[in-house]
């Protein structure tokens, strides 16, 4: 003789509901963390800073006990009124990585010169065997980037710019080769301090 059917379903508790994780989350605290974050656009209790996380990579280390996971964050962090940073944190969980490169982000934020809604000239940023070369646009054009040259610009407030990847398409190298590039460029009154001469256009 058979057992009685009660009607629950297999994996389901008395009540009915998922024998899961009681948030709906699915799967344990690790296989969370190597999925990675949810995106976020803004930072955590600093007034308007934003922060974009622009790439997070699992490092896997061969030890006696077997295999030990790693984590490695790049985070952009920006006002969107001409300050921005970037930096990389490394940990053995992702909040955790994610925390470390805000922090760095935080402490290598500069001033990015403007004029308008664009940069003041054109420009090369180049870093390991990166290049970018980045140059200005008119008003409406947008921001003709992607990955992490695009984050750099979007949360340093340009609006209309131009840029070209050359070379190595690493994460990291193309948001340091785009930082690069935006920490030479001068604008009008800084050269002619520099020359000691006024320039007319």
């Amino acid at each position: 003789m058979g057992r009685p059917r009660t009607g629950q379903s297999r994996g389901q508790g008395p009540s009915g509901a998922s024998s899961g994780n009681p948030r709906g989350g699915g799967g344990t605290t690790r296989e969370r963390d190597a999925r990675g974050p949810r995106p976020r656009e803004r930072g955590r209790g600093d007034g308007d800073l934003q922060d974009r996380v622009v790439e997070i990579r699992r490092v896997s280390k061969v030890v006696k006990g077997g295999r030990r996971f790693n984590f490695s964050a790049l985070v952009v962090v920006g006002d969107g009124n001409g300050r921005v940073g970037a930096g990389l944190g490394k940990a053995n969980t992702v909040p955790a990585a994610i925390a470390k490169g805000q922090d760095r982000a935080k402490r290598n934020m500069f001033d990015v010169p403007m004029r308008n809604t664009t940069i003041p000239h054109e420009v090369l940023g180049k870093f390991e065997s990166s290049t970018v070369l980045l140059k200005p646009a008119s008003e409406g054009t947008g921001v003709i980037a992607g990955g992490g040259v695009r984050a750099v610009l979007e949360l340093a407030g340009i609006k209309d710019v131009l840029t070209k990847a050359l070379g190595s398409t690493t994460a990291v190298n193309l948001v340091q080769s785009t930082v690069e590039g935006l920490k030479s460029l001068r604008t009008k009154a800084d050269i002619e301090q520099l020359r000691g001469v006024k320039i007319t256009l």
